[in-house]
């Protein structure tokens, strides 16, 4: 099949440091693409490119013709005024979507993705509905590649599985930039590390992560071994030359420049293997009280709405709670809560005495008008870390950040570096409790395993908000899940949770489904059946009750692609649901057509 893109020997540069070079590769129908590499590696700049919204220094960037591209920024951004219907028809005029499918596309996308109230500002919204609108305007443009960065931000984990099923049944193809491992894992089909360890400046593997991992393993194993073998070379060369090589003979010329050959190969696999990574350790106090937090009864409102009531919990010495839940649940006020910032609508929450709470904001706030030096060191040029006095310098070598960038103002940072600088913070404050609000947001996959070790390691006790599966599932020791309807409990595990919410939502369709069957007894084959009085009178109008069914699904279709019920959002998502109910009921019955027939043949 023929690639749709082929990126053919591209390299970026921003000044004298490159991104990548060399870069090769292709994305042909199809494609599910999961983009990887540490943070500066230059993912997004590559989105970019694809994009068609940055050209790369050398190379070329080939697109198929009329190719149609949407890409999907890390950031949402909406003009000033613009209302989700606005932006929904903006963007199908951009995408010049002919005049007689537009009702029926933003029907159906605005209905999959949920979205009651059409006219509310788009900035308004919540960042998980912010990035849930960014992806609706791209997919309403019919595009044949959708490039999404960092799509799982800000989403809830019911919207990373709406995103996932999204993309499962999708035709279009497309190259993704996440860190989310369990995300990578469902929807991969290829997955692509950007990385100047490896020699072509990209390793590509076709299947999903945990396929990538092995193949990553592998390649590393291989690489070891050619530098340890071309070390050992490159030290009999030496050797050699030590001794005093006659150069003037042909032979030992060539063998000259054979040697100089294997130390610049040498020196360039040192120089590409060479790996940095962050220390992450949290310091934790000495503290021998076992109960820290107690929860009796604690409920929380906001005007007329309960986010949560009668939550009853205790945090002890050493816990690492999971706390999960929808968009608007309540996850961040109940850490507020915890903390002491926010007062419960009732109830009691007791804390013991001199309690060290150590807090890390979703929101990255920092001081964006001083340096990375003043925020990494406010009180000087060196810190105090687990009684010892450290460098600012090497307090910030901690963090990956180097000495050119501690003059460097905050807000030229990007998303990481200010996760880094917020961590390396907390990393100051000795801690009974630390709660951690959606700490991996910006974070590549190398940083993230560091801090989950670190997590693991630290002795006190935690409350962890985050999207992110695996890492919940590798550090929280109990789960407590908000359902956004005001209640909460507590789970043993975050796959516990997972098959909780599942049966909850299977268990109705489930029972609705359910038909009786007639019993065979132990040790008997079933002997051939005939329909009985009332299966025969259901089967003489079962093809009349089919062409029904069919016609009132019809019906629904048309009503769904009326400009009227279009443009009225909650309209909008009952005629969607009617439809779906309509096409269960033909499903339905046509399965017990075909168990009919079985019986009477």
């Amino acid at each position: 099949m023929p690639p749709i893109i082929n990126v053919q020997g591209i390299s970026k540069a921003f000044g004298a440091n490159p991104l990548f070079q060399n870069v090769s590769f292709t994305v042909t129908e199809g494609d599910r693409i999961g983009l990887i590499g540490p943070n500066g590696s230059g993912k997004s700049t590559l989105l970019r490119i694809l994009a068609g919204s940055e050209d790369p220094n050398t190379g070329e960037v080939a697109f198929r013709k009329r190719l149609r591209v949407s890409y999907v920024e890390q950031d949402s951004k909406f003009r000033s005024g613009a209302t989700v219907r606005s932006v929904v028809e903006d963007a199908m005029e951009r995408g010049k979507v002919h005049s007689t499918e537009r009702g029926t596309r933003f029907a159906e996308t605005l209905g999959r993705a949920g979205f009651e109230n059409l006219d509310v500002e788009a900035v308004a919204l919540s960042g998980g509905r912010q990035k849930r609108l960014a992806i609706v305007e791209a997919l309403v443009q019919a595009p044949d590649m959708v490039l999404l960065d960092e799509p799982t931000n800000h989403l809830d984990l019911a919207g990373i599985e709406w995103l996932e099923d999204l993309l499962a049944q999708a035709a279009f193809a497309s190259v993704i930039v996440s860190h989310d491992r369990y995300f990578l894992e469902n929807i991969a089909t290829d997955m692509a590390e950007l990385s100047r360890v490896y020699p072509d400046g990209i390793l590509r593997v076709r299947g999903n992560y945990s396929a990538f991992l092995e193949k990553k393993e592998e390649f590393l194993h291989a690489q070891s071994k050619r530098q340890e073998a071309l070390e050992n070379l490159v030290h009999n060369e030496i050797e050699w030359l030590r001794r005093g090589a006659k150069a003037r003979t042909r032979k030992s010329k060539a063998r000259i420049g054979k040697a100089n050959e294997l130390m610049e190969d040498l020196a360039d696999l040192n120089v590409r293997t060479r790996t940095v990574t962050a220390q992450i350790d949290f310091s934790a106090s000495d503290r021998k009280t076992k109960r820290l937090i107690e929860l009796e009864d604690v409920a929380y409102q906001i005007e007329d709405r309960t986010l949560f009531e009668k939550v009853n919990f205790i945090l002890t010495a050493g816990m690492r709670v999971g706390l999960v839940g929808p968009n608007g649940s309540g996850k961040t006020t109940l850490l507020r809560l915890l903390r002491g910032e926010l007062t419960a609508t009732c109830g009691e929450i007791r804390r013991a005495e001199w309690l060290r709470i150590v807090y890390f904001d979703q929101t990255r706030e920092l001081d964006s008008n001083v340096t990375l030096r003043r925020a990494l060191a406010p009180e000087g040029d060196s810190v105090i870390y687990q009684d010892r006095v450290i460098h600012v310098a090497s307090w910030a070598a901690r963090f990956l950040f180097t000495g050119e960038q501690l003059n460097q103002p905050v807000e030229r940072l990007s998303g990481g570096e200010r996760a880094r600088v917020l961590i390396a913070q907390l990393m100051l404050q000795p801690a009974d409790v630390l709660l951690l609000d959606e700490p991996t947001n910006d974070l590549d996959i190398p940083t993230l395993e560091i801090l989950e070790e670190s997590l693991l390691e630290f002795r006190g006790s935690l409350v962890l908000v985050t999207h992110d599966r695996y890492m919940l599932d590798r550090v929280s020791t109990i789960v407590l899940g908000l359902d956004g309807r005001g209640g909460a409990e507590s789970f043993a595990d975050y796959s516990q949770w997972e098959v909780w919410q599942a049966e909850s939502k299977q268990s109705a369709k489930a029972t609705a489904r359910l038909t009786p069957r007639t019993a065979i007894s132990e040790g008997t084959s079933p002997a051939k059946t005939t329909l009985s009085y009332l299966e025969a009178r259901e089967y003489a109008t079962i093809e009349e009750r089919v062409a029904e069914a069919e016609q009132l699904l019809q019906a629904k279709r048309v009503q769904l692609e009326d400009p009227a019920i279009a443009s009225d959002g909650p309209r909008l998502l009952n005629a969607h649901a009617e439809m779906e109910q309509a096409q269960n009921t033909v499903d339905e019955l046509y399965g017990r057509w075909s168990e009919l027939e079985k019986k009477k043949s």
